[in-house]
C-alpha cells in the first residue's frame, strides 16, 4: 500500500465523477462509461468512481487519474463489493481503492467487516468504506478503511427518508476519524459540493446529477408547466 498516500494526496480538494449505467440502460457498457469518464476528466475531475472489473480495466487504460473501483451484485442488502473474492477482483482489474459495503448488515460470504478490510489490506489493496452512520464509519476506520465514505446514508433501513446529501454525517465523520471522509449522496448543486467541503471533506463524489442523462432530462421535463403546450398554441394561432 506505498502508493496510498501519494493516492490521497491527489484526490484532496478534488472532484471525483461517478461513471455507472445499469443493466438495460442506453449507457450501460465499458465503451459508453469510458466516455463518460473521459468527458468528466475533461471537464476538471481529479478521479473517477466505476462499477464492474469490465469498465474498472477499460476506464483504467484510458487514464491514470485515481479510480474507485466497485462491484454491484444484486439490488438489496449488502450488494456493494459484498464479499472479499469481488473486491480482490476489482483491486486486480485497476482499482485504486476498492467501494465497500461497510454497514452493520451480514455479509454473504460470513465473513465480518473487520476480516475483510484485513484481508484486502494484507494484500496491499485500500479500501473506500461505504458507510450510512457515524458509528459505522468510526468502525471501519478502526478496521483499517483507507478512506470513509457517507455513501450509503438514506440508502439503509435505519436511515431511509434523506432527501439531500448527508453533510452532518461528513462533518460528523470528519471529527471522529482520522482517515480521510469522501462525501458521496444525493450532491445535486454545487453549492452542496461545497457545503461537503466547508464540513470536512477530503474529496467528493458526484454521480448522477453528472452522468445520468435520462434523469437530468426528467428533472427539466417535470419542470415544464401543465399548460405549456396550449398557451404555446394560442400564440402561434396569434402569428399565423
Amino acid at each position: 500500500m506505498h502508493h496510498i498516500p501519494s493516492l490521497l494526496d491527489r484526490l484532496r480538494g478534488r472532484l471525483v465523477v461517478s461513471c455507472q449505467a445499469r443493466v438495460g440502460e442506453p449507457l450501460h457498457g465499458s465503451a459508453h462509461m469510458t466516455a463518460m469518464a473521459l468527458s468528466a476528466i475533461a471537464g476538471g475531475a481529479g478521479g473517477i468512481r466505476c462499477e464492474g472489473p469490465e469498465d474498472v480495466r477499460a476506464i483504467r487504460n484510458a487514464t491514470d487519474l485515481p479510480l474507485i473501483g466497485l462491484w454491484k451484485v444484486g439490488h438489496e442488502g449488502v450488494y456493494i463489493t459484498p464479499t472479499l473474492e469481488h473486491a480482490v477482483q476489482v483491486a486486480e482489474a485497476g482499482a485504486d481503492l476498492v467501494a465497500i459495503d461497510a454497514t452493520a448488515r451480514q455479509r454473504p460470504d460470513g465473513r465480518t467487516l473487520d476480516e475483510t478490510i484485513a484481508a484486502l489490506t494484507e494484500r496491499g489493496i485500500g479500501v473506500m468504506a461505504d458507510v450510512s452512520t457515524l458509528d459505522e464509519g468510526i468502525a471501519a476506520a478502526r478496521a483499517g478503511a483507507t478512506v470513509v465514505g457517507t455513501t450509503l446514508s438514506g440508502y439503509t433501513p435505519d436511515t431511509t427518508g434523506a432527501s439531500g446529501p448527508d453533510v452532518a454525517l461528513v462533518a460528523a465523520l470528519a471529527a471522529a476519524v482520522d482517515v480521510p471522509v469522501i462525501a458521496e449522496g444525493r450532491i445535486q448543486r454545487p453549492g452542496q459540493l461545497a457545503a461537503a467541503f466547508d464540513a470536512g471533506a477530503w474529496a467528493v463524489v458526484v454521480g448522477g446529477a453528472i452522468t445520468r442523462p435520462a434523469s437530468i432530462t426528467a428533472g427539466f421535463v417535470e419542470a415544464i408547466p401543465a399548460d405549456a403546450g396550449r398557451r404555446a398554441a394560442e400564440r402561434g394561432r396569434l402569428h399565423v
